[in-house]
């Protein structure tokens, strides 16, 4: 059977119920650990306003240097910023190998999840802990794909020019496949990946960026 690339979409509002779910479930973790000092957590709210567009950032630089260490070329990576459609991206636009891509979903889950959680746990780091819980439920969707993508085999991992979506270059039959939050869309036999300009970032993005970090300012003043 000739290869060709079966194209899946990512389910946001399914996503988003797991995020939520993730986030409260984060929260009782460290109510339990931290003996029911949750409100020193939530207190650093304000601050975390101001700090969770660069902290999300660097979530898609992790995803990059993940791509990087194993075996894909720097050129064809790209950054954005499409928050009208809720997310940060970082888009590999080359076939990549089902290693690079695991590996690569892993990356800011425990880096800036796991460990920097454990690390605002013992050194008692409100805003540490809380910044790891927003990453950890914003990791919805790669834990997700790293779920259903390690349970296929003999394919080949493609972003392109769609921030919620992926292709899997393949000679297996993916278009009856089930995987949990994704949605098969077609097949093609190749994908449009033009657009390879290294940062873009939505006029929506920007003026919620802003938006972001004017009420995290006035919350740190006391002035709402």
């Amino acid at each position: 059977m000739k290869k060709k690339y079966y194209l899946f979409e990512m389910k946001t509002g399914a996503l988003n119920v797991l995020s939520i779910i993730l986030f409260m479930g984060m929260i009782m973790l460290t109510g339990y650990l931290l003996d029911g000092k949750i409100i020193n957590i939530m207190a650093a709210g304000a601050q975390v306003f101001i700090l969770m567009i660069p902290y999300f950032a660097f979530h898609e630089v992790l995803h990059s240097i993940g791509y990087v260490l194993n075996g894909a070329d720097f050129k064809y990576i790209t950054y954005g910023a499409h928050l009208e459609k809720g997310v940060f991206c970082c888009l590999c636009k080359q076939n990549v190998s089902k290693r690079c891509i695991l590996i690569s979903l892993l990356f800011p889950f425990i880096f800036i999840g796991i460990i920097t959680y454990i690390i605002g746990i013992i050194f008692d780091i409100p805003v540490l802990v809380l910044l790891s819980i927003m990453n950890i439920s914003g990791c919805s969707g790669d834990l997700i794909m790293f779920y259903s993508l390690s349970k296929l085999k003999n394919y080949e991992y493609s972003e392109y020019d769609d921030p919620i979506s992926f292709g899997l270059y393949t000679e297996e039959d993916l278009s009856k496949k089930k995987l949990p939050c994704l949605k098969y869309v077609g097949t093609k036999d190749e994908l449009e990946r033009n657009d390879l300009k290294k940062i873009t970032v939505s006029k929506s993005s920007i003026v919620i960026m802003i938006g972001f970090l004017l009420f995290g300012i006035l919350a740190c003043a006391g002035i709402i």
